[in-house]
């Protein structure tokens, strides 16, 4: 589904800005990405710089920082965490989180709390959804992607 020409996906979790999604993972790690309402904000991405594997990031901290040819800033986060991995594929070629946001992930990281706890402060579904849409609609956003 897209709004404004912004790619939705309902499975994943939004922050209430819809900077970031959050995926669960199997192995009981959650992914973190840019959403295409940011990545689309950010414009082209030259850099992206991903804390360290073991660094503890409490709420409010950043996970990553990006830098783009409009804008530099960081990755919010919004749980007690530990970085497990940052995605070497996006490190290396950060354009990639422009060509496929939702695939191009930034980090991996380990919930201080139970994953569905942690999870808790997200929006998923169709509030998500509804949140998403009156962004990309009240500011203004549509979305585009490098190829």
């Amino acid at each position: 589904m897209t709004c404004n020409g912004c790619e939705f996906k309902p499975d994943l979790y939004y922050d209430d800005q819809f900077q970031i999604w959050v995926s669960k993972e199997e192995d009981g790690t959650l992914k973190v990405g840019m959403t295409d309402l940011s990545q689309s904000i950010a414009g082209k991405i030259m850099h992206l710089r991903v804390r360290k594997p073991g660094t503890r990031r409490p709420p409010g901290k950043p996970v990553a920082t990006v830098e783009s040819a409009k804008w530099a800033g960081p990755i919010p986060n919004f749980i007690g965490c530990v970085i497990n991995e940052g995605n070497t594929q996006v490190l290396e070629n950060p354009k990639l989180l422009n060509i496929d946001p939702y695939g191009a992930w930034i980090a991996r990281v380990t919930s201080d709390l139970p994953v569905d706890e942690a999870l808790s402060v997200f929006l998923t579904g169709d509030e998500a959804r509804k949140g998403y849409c009156e962004r990309a609609h009240r500011d203004d956003i549509h979305c585009e992607r490098l190829t």
